[in-house]
């Protein structure tokens, strides 16, 4: 038995280098059936069918090499050899993917993006320029519809974005969509759904902060500038306009409408909309005044914010004698002529009118509101 003799027929095999380097290999075996060498002859034939195999060899692994540099090179782009990427993936220029990432027949990645280890891209997905996707993130789903993502976005670990809706309306085989705009940080561990239905589509702008573990939730729009602080609940269908900020574990339901420039305390829980420009809190959340802070750091000007301040109290903080009722005094504030001609008061005014229209949740409520 070749176990009985001091070497190995394998010990006999040149050893190659990563580079393709021959390695001296160890001495010719003994042969089998004796414990005299083989013939210089024998020898001499072993060495030469070698070294032709180990040449073939060499050179079927050179080439199959230099073809993927070359290709690589050509396009700039890495693809881990442990990362699955279906052949009908449209891949980009200067694109990195990492080990264990897969990336489905109809993902389109696009110029300069980066999948980091253990990320997915699947389903009708597309990813513009310059996307970061970071490790155990999931971008979209094989489900009809389609996800897009807009440009120099970063995916954080383990977010979900683009999946199914957790809609029971949602009928198996519906089309559903996801459109993200550009420059936006999803932050770990947030999940971001499809529309419920084809004919809607969940939104998102630009330019937003979305710290981990938020959620938005189906058909949600979801407008610029925004930042929305870890554990921020949006329900289905909620709309949020420009330049809002949300503290930590808020939770709003669904259809209210989020108006731009407004507050939402930490641990507050938001059942009616809130008008543009405000400050709530609480549980049930109510109306605690102007988001003065965020005004200031948006740009409105001293002059503007004490027409807000005094339009405020006209409609939210009438005297205890008023008899007034809430409707009588936004009239009133509509034919003051210095509040009406100022933009910032008309588009508060306007704000607090449209969520009194059918279908939607009127607003929240003031401690000291004399309801009518």
């Amino acid at each position: 038995m070749l176990m009985d003799a001091p070497y190995c027929i394998s010990d006999s095999f040149p050893k190659t280098t990563s580079t393709g380097d021959v390695i001296p290999g160890r001495p010719l075996p003994l042969s089998p059936n004796s414990s005299h060498p083989m013939s210089a002859a024998a020898a001499r034939a072993a060495r030469r069918l070698l070294s032709c195999r180990l040449q073939a060899t060499t050179t079927r692994l050179l080439h199959a090499s230099a073809s993927q540099g070359a290709a690589q090179e050509a396009s700039g782009s890495f693809i881990h050899p442990a990362a699955v990427v279906h052949p009908d993936a449209s891949i980009g220029q200067g694109v990195s993917i990492g080990p264990f990432c897969t990336v489905g027949p109809s993902a389109r990645i696009g110029d300069a993006c980066q999948l980091h280890a253990g990320s997915h891209v699947v389903g009708d997905t597309e990813l513009g320029e310059g996307c970061v996707v970071q490790t155990g993130a999931i971008l979209g789903a094989d489900i009809p519809g389609q996800t897009i993502i807009g440009e120099n976005n970063v995916i954080g670990h383990y977010a979900v974005v683009g999946v199914k809706c957790q809609d029971l309306k949602y009928k198996t085989g519906d089309e559903c969509f996801l459109h993200i705009g550009r420059n936006n940080e999803i932050r770990e561990y947030c999940s971001i759904h499809r529309s419920s239905k084809s004919c809607d589509c969940t939104v998102i702008g630009d330019n937003n902060l979305i710290m981990g573990s938020c959620h938005i939730a189906h058909d949600c729009k979801i407008g610029k500038h925004n930042i929305f602080a870890n554990n921020t609940l949006f329900a289905g269908h909620v709309v949020v306009e420009d330049c809002t900020h949300t503290a930590g574990a808020v939770v709003v339901h669904q259809f209210c409408h989020i108006g731009s420039y407004s507050f939402l305390g930490g641990g507050s829980v938001v059942t009616q909309d809130v008008p543009r420009y405000m400050m709530v809190a609480g549980d049930r959340a109510e109306l605690r005044g102007l988001n003065l802070e965020g005004l200031r750091r948006n740009g409105f000007s001293d002059q503007e914010v004490r027409r807000l301040r005094k339009a405020y109290q006209k409609v939210f903080m009438p005297t205890v004698t008023s008899e007034s009722s809430f409707e009588d005094r936004l009239a009133e504030l509509e034919r003051e002529i210095e509040l009406s001609e100022s933009p910032a008061v008309s588009c508060m005014v306007k704000s607090i009118r449209m969520s009194f229209d059918q279908g939607r949740r009127g607003i929240c409520k003031f401690r000291r509101w004399s309801s009518s």
